[in-house]
């Protein structure tokens, strides 16, 4: 048996109950495989995958906290601090009642290769709770966030690891948490990005994730003979990576014609109206239904169904596992030519290779929606400096930032004879930096 073969066995069996974590690995060492055997005997003696697939540690916790009512709650809290081998762990909370050890092994360990790739000193981890903050008052939130963070606070710090944003977790939560670790701590640090203005953040944070998708696709495209210009684009998702994701699409000449949430979808023929959706989902905090209330062209259907809808280029934007392999083949035959992944796994892995096949153009998250996490170590980098740089400056080292991932994935895997498959030469590029370190470092 193989190297890689024996390690994914091992994954599954001593992570049992933990499907998105399996297929992470999967995905990852089967494009890694042609490295990998190349490398064995380096590899093995050093125990190199068996490190790699393990979390450097795995905090869980108890969230107690007081409801309303004044009836007390408990969750479940975690970090999973995957790979610092170039440098402290990075990577968001997630308030979700989806979220458990398995999801966040899975964001985890895709982190470390998408950190890897942006070419900052970031390593690789994730972490939440099955806290739900939809429904709660600002009250409950910050009781939640408080007590979240009085346990978090101690495995945490600029210099160590230093979590973000994510689903369920924006600028409230993280001004909360900031403000608890400040208040344990006496320290006023960069531990958190995705702060307030007024406390440390950074501009184009926001934006990052969906316009970093924009820039690299539209580099993905250029160099394939292809260019947004006048394409339509469906986008799955309304809250910020798809959001900035269609206003970044109608600024390179494009026009996104969908979006989604958890109870339906929009089609909106004449474009999605970016401000309406703002208004909608950031002001309002509503469903989608309002949008096509307020929009004569739109028409909202419940349920799924973005993909179906024709268009050039599709960007799932949502959350993992949402285009599968209907959804796939609905695009092939509706003409699509290129998918990138705004959201984390959001395509299954038959569906993947379905669109490889097909001779889709097709950019995995861990490259495609880095930008939030590049921008995350920029706001890092600032609150170093004590600096606080313009859009304009943040916005063009983002730029730079996708379309050299594009360039250094696309390098990996004509490297490795897989010209044209992006997935492995994400993999491949991000893997190699951090295999690298780690061999460096010793047994550790």
């Amino acid at each position: 048996m193989s190297y890689v073969d024996e390690i994914m066995d091992k994954v599954v069996r001593e992570n049992p109950a933990q499907p998105e974590f399996h297929q992470a690995v999967q995905e990852v060492l089967e494009s890694l495989r042609v490295v990998i055997d190349r490398n064995e005997e380096t590899y093995r003696r050093q125990a190199l995958l068996e490190r790699l697939v393990t979390p450097e540690r795995q905090i869980l916790f108890r969230v107690p906290w007081v409801d309303d009512k004044g009836q007390v709650r408990v969750n479940n809290g975690m970090r999973i601090q995957f790979n610092s081998a170039i440098g402290p762990i990075k990577g968001g909370l997630r308030l979700h009642p989806s979220v458990n050890v398995g999801v966040v092994k899975f964001l985890g360990f895709e982190q470390i290769f998408k950190n890897s790739l942006t070419g900052l000193p970031i390593g690789g981890g994730k972490g939440g709770s099955d806290f739900d903050p939809k429904g709660k008052s600002d009250r409950e939130v910050m009781a939640f966030c408080q007590s979240f963070m009085t346990e978090l606070y101690k495995y945490v710090g600029a210099n160590m690891d230093v979590p973000a944003g994510d689903i369920g977790v924006g600028a409230r939560e993280i001004g909360y948490l900031y403000g608890q670790y400040k208040r344990l701590t006496g320290l006023y640090e960069g531990v958190l990005t995705g702060k307030g203005l007024s406390y440390g953040g950074s501009l184009a944070r926001k934006e990052a994730t969906g316009y970093g998708l924009l820039y690299l696709t539209d580099e993905m495209l250029r160099c394939n003979g292809k260019s947004l210009e006048g394409k339509t684009v469906a986008v799955s998702g309304a809250g910020n990576v798809a959001t900035y994701a269609i206003e970044k699409a109608w600024q390179l000449g494009a026009k996104p014609v969908t979006c989604s949430d958890s109870t339906g979808w929009i089609y909106d023929p004449d474009g999605i109206d970016v401000e309406l959706l703002k208004q909608v989902k950031e002001v309002r905090r509503a469903r989608l239904t309002e949008y096509a209330a307020a929009r004569p062209s739109a028409v909202y259907h419940e349920g799924k169904g973005v993909w179906t809808v024709k268009c050039d280029v599709a960007l799932p934007c949502a959350t993992q596992n949402e285009l599968g392999l209907e959804d796939a083949k609905a695009l092939v035959a509706n003409g699509c030519f290129a998918v990138c992944e705004g959201a984390n796994m959001p395509t299954t892995l038959d569906a993947t290779k379905y669109l490889q096949d097909s001779g889709i153009l097709f950019c995995p998250g861990k490259a495609a929606n880095a930008g939030g996490v590049a921008t995350s170590a920029l706001e890092m980098s600032q609150n170093s400096e004590r600096l606080s740089w313009t859009f304009e400056e943040v916005d063009s080292k983002l730029k730079n930032i996708m379309v050299n991932i594009f360039h250094n994935l696309d390098d990996a895997a004509r490297e490795y004879g897989m010209e044209g498959n992006y997935v492995a030469g994400a993999n491949i590029a991000g893997f190699l930096k951090v295999a690298d370190a780690m061999l460096a470092q010793g047994v550790v």
